[in-house]
């Protein structure tokens, strides 16, 4: 597959993928700083203060697969009839320039994916990113390597997560989960990104099988992350989430370098507001960075959104679109197959909001720009 003309010349002007790391992520109190200076530095948008903030999308099937053959042909390309995880993930990449022009900086990414079909009460189908054992795959390793290469390239932050519930299961037993997370934060060390923040879980209170993924005990995995550090000391920022309109726990809020919120299920902005306000009141919380990173409510035309209520209360906000049913192949950017192009309205009024918003040109560097 050849990329369009632009988007070519827009990765050869932000460097080759693998380069050494040259974006490097770190927290200073409420603020995201990219080397050394605040995001989008000195930016601000109808009064709100938009400086230190990740503005996010949920983009999780960047290395998506299915592994059983039962179900693989669900998510045929509709031009070939085929599917095929290499296509898709050469087709993110190629979007990822274009969504950090319109002044993207966080991508939400999980090795286990999300349901493609949006909301599932059953998953068939299978994404382990993982072998039973715990061990990591090595075609999700290769794809993911890509992504967080080329978003360092970029200046961008990925929001790393490790598993999905409908997917854990797939792992053996709790040994193989510690294996797979140990091993998984070791590769990110060893490759020595420092653009990377860690979600251990998606929607800890989510239906998973192992009881160390769930609310009462994922705290021991965000402080075994913690406490495995590259050779000069560097150790991975590191958090969970919760399902929409939940506030984080206190054991989660009090081992956490970074607090995530979803907006899912919250039709009224004054929720969002809340949900805010009540998680910087949960014993153990201290100064750190707050932000959503999936809300599937959008009406961007109007002047009061979730986007906007989260941004009152010095909060980032993160996108999330599926398709819904009956939409077509442009639809939704948690749906396979994806169109990872802003192709549908919907996400055209995302981007356009982000632009406005950040000024499309803020943030760590200046924007790969074209002859």
């Amino acid at each position: 597959m050849r990329l369009p003309a632009l988007l070519v010349l827009l990765a050869l002007l932000v460097g080759p993928l693998g380069a050494a790391p040259r974006t490097v992520l770190t927290i200073e109190g409420e603020q995201f700083l990219i080397n050394g200076r605040p995001t989008y530095a000195g930016r601000t948008w109808q009064g709100r203060k938009i400086e230190g903030l990740l503005l996010n999308a949920r983009l999780v099937q960047g290395v998506f697969d299915d592994l059983n053959p039962a179900t693989a042909a669900r998510w045929a390309y509709p031009d070939t009839g085929k599917w095929d995880p290499e296509r898709n993930n050469r087709e993110f990449l190629a979007a990822m320039p274009v969504w950090r022009a319109h002044g993207l900086l966080g991508i939400a990414i999980n090795f286990q994916g999300g349901s493609p079909e949006g909301y599932s009460k059953q998953q068939p189908w299978s994404n382990p990113a993982f072998a039973p054992d715990g061990t990591p795959l090595p075609a999700y390793l290769e794809r993911m390597a890509r992504i967080i290469n080329f978003a360092d390239d970029l200046g961008m932050v990925v929001v790393l997560g490790y598993f999905y519930f409908g997917q854990d299961q797939r792992l053996t037993d709790e040994a193989a989960i510690l294996r797979a997370t140990d091993a998984t934060t070791r590769w990110v060390l060893d490759h020595g990104w420092r653009n990377v923040l860690i979600e251990v879980n998606n929607e800890c209170n989510g239906a998973y099988d192992h009881p160390i993924l769930k609310p009462d005990r994922v705290h021991e995995l965000i402080e075994r992350v913690k406490r495995t550090t590259a050779a000069d000391g560097h150790r991975l920022l590191v958090t969970t989430s919760y399902g929409g309109n939940h506030v984080p726990h206190e054991n989660v809020v009090r081992v956490s370098d970074y607090l995530l919120l979803h907006g899912n299920g919250v039709s009224d902005p004054k929720r969002i507001a809340e949900l805010v306000q009540l998680t910087r009141k949960v014993p153990g919380y201290r100064p750190m960075p707050i932000f959503f990173n999936e809300d599937d409510h959008f009406n961007f035309d109007v002047p009061v959104n979730n986007f906007t209520a989260a941004l009152d209360e010095y909060c980032g906000w993160g996108y999330f679109d599926f398709r819904m049913k009956g939409e077509g192949f442009d639809e939704g950017y948690q749906s396979i197959p994806a169109n990872w192009t802003i192709s549908s309205p919907r996400k055209a009024g995302f981007f356009r909001k982000l632009a406005e918003i950040t000024g499309a040109t803020s943030g760590s560097r200046p924007l790969p720009t074209t002859p």
